[in-house]
């Protein structure tokens, strides 16, 4: 597997876990806005541990259908290089984000079958980066982080003209098997390197950064 795999750690809430992300080769972090979640972060919060993210890492924002009056906000409180866009945003919604702020921007695609794919071209038109994500369950209170991984033989050997991430239930144990059956550059983890709903284990950091790079 290629060595030049980019991790992204996300749903940090912590300057420990911001530490242990740098030390584990991370080339993303990401912080959660989503009142629902358990890795969820004011912006207060957030802007704090911004400040800790040593240079050359990405800052992550992830929202979930979030207004213009949030993502003002939120632009204008925290540091961050890059807004992630977890809901039911639409393409034309996720041009207006874009636009209006001016900061790359990454789109979820939930993939449970073949009849999501199609949904990945679309978004690729419109969005800076995919994270081709497992579609939650129905019901779910969740989009994401929900340690489900999704059938990666769907995306085996696909080509996209954007760079794309792969997330859904990626472990320590599993991530370098993912990287290869798909091809993946760049990999997203939340829940898989936890000890618990939102607490970050260091060592799952460290072990997952590992695996990646191995």
């Amino acid at each position: 597997m290629p060595s030049d795999i980019h991790v992204k750690f996300c749903g940090l809430r912590s300057i420990a876990d911001i530490d242990a992300a740098a030390q584990a080769g991370a080339r993303y972090v990401g912080f959660v806005f989503f009142a629902k979640s358990p890795r969820n972060v004011t912006l207060e919060e957030a802007a704090t541990l911004a400040l800790e993210v040593p240079q050359g890492i990405c800052k992550v924002a992830l929202t979930v259908n979030a207004d213009d009056a949030f993502l003002d906000a939120l632009t204008a409180t925290v540091a961050i290089d890059m807004l992630q866009l977890h809901g039911h945003e639409t393409p034309e919604r996720v041009a207006e984000v874009k636009a209006r702020y001016g900061l790359p921007v990454m789109k979820a695609v939930g993939v449970a079958d073949a009849s999501d794919l199609p949904q990945l071209e679309t978004y690729m038109r419109v969005a800076d980066q995919i994270l081709v994500d497992a579609k939650p369950p129905k019901g779910a209170d969740l989009p994401g982080g929900n340690g489900l991984a999704f059938d990666w033989r769907l995306i085996a050997g696909r080509r996209w003209p954007k760079p794309w991430m792969l997330a859904g239930g990626l472990t320590p144990e599993n991530v370098a098997e993912a990287a290869r059956m798909t091809g993946a550059r760049q990999v997203d983890v939340s829940s898989g390197v936890e000890a618990t709903a939102g607490v970050k284990d260091a060592a799952l950091i460290a072990a997952f950064g590992k695996a990646a790079k191995a």
